[in-house]
């Protein structure tokens, strides 16, 4: 039996990285999915991989795709029980304050802050049509600790996931749906290691600060979004929900 069964969950940005991992890993567990990105080939892979899944193509930044994605996942399934939000945007162009340009700023809120409340907005409704369901919203641990290295336009992003999560818990809670905000520490991504790569001396900087001395992989994020979807974390809600090796708990690691 799975931890799932019987539940359909909607995951964004599920054509890679975490939310690949996590669409097949929900499937695994007996959930119907909908995997929503904007990438095709990619997306297209991930559902071949699922026991039962689809790809929709969404933009998340545009509330008719948003609309439109979970009417179809509806259609097919006859409504949705999981929210995951997890897509997000980290372009090279965000970065100091003093550098970034307003239209940098904008695309990154349009995809990463106003993405999740259309995300929510449109979803949260057919939660309630089910009698409840949980909400993930993908935030980080840049929305508890600041940066020299910053990317000003992600991190603001990722604070207003935060908050708007919890205010969502507590207006919902009565009727049944939990939402929590998942906040991962730094995740074993194909794009954030091509970046290190690129530089060496950058990923020394920020690993030193890692108390367990590695970044997590997109599976343990996974694992950590399957436990807020079950019934397992039925008194979760309004969590910041850290999952980043002590990151935020650390003044001095170890040598």
């Amino acid at each position: 039996m799975g931890r799932l069964d019987g539940k359909v969950a909607v995951i964004t940005g599920a054509a890679g990285g975490i939310g690949r991992e996590a669409a097949i890993l929900f499937s695994l567990e007996g959930a119907r999915v909908c995997v929503a990105d904007m990438v095709a080939e990619s997306g297209e892979q991930t559902a071949a991989e699922c026991r039962e899944g689809f790809f929709c193509r969404t933009d998340v930044s545009d509330p008719a795709s948003v609309q439109a994605m979970y009417a179809e996942t509806v259609r097919r399934y006859g409504g949705i029980d999981v929210l995951y939000n997890n897509a997000g945007i980290m372009p090279a162009d965000d970065d100091s304050i003093l550098t970034t340009e307003p239209e940098a700023w904008d695309r990154v809120q349009a995809v990463n802050a106003k993405g999740v409340y259309l995300c929510c907005k449109y979803g949260i409704p057919y939660l309630l049509e089910r009698g409840g369901g949980s909400v993930i919203n993908v935030a980080s641990f840049v929305a508890l600790l600041g940066a020299a290295t910053s990317q000003i336009a992600y991190t603001a992003s990722k604070g207003a996931v935060l908050s708007m999560s919890r205010e969502l818990a507590v207006q919902f809670a009565r009727q049944g749906v939990r939402v929590n905000a998942l906040c991962p520490g730094p995740v074993e991504t194909p794009l954030l290691m091509r970046l290190f790569s690129q530089d060496p001396a950058a990923y020394q900087r920020r690993r030193v600060h890692l108390p367990m001395g590695r970044l997590a992989t997109a599976g343990e994020i996974a694992n950590a979004a399957l436990f807020l979807a079950g019934d397992e974390s039925s008194y979760v809600n309004g969590a910041t929900f850290l999952v980043d090796g002590g990151l935020t708990a650390a003044y001095v690691t170890p040598e």
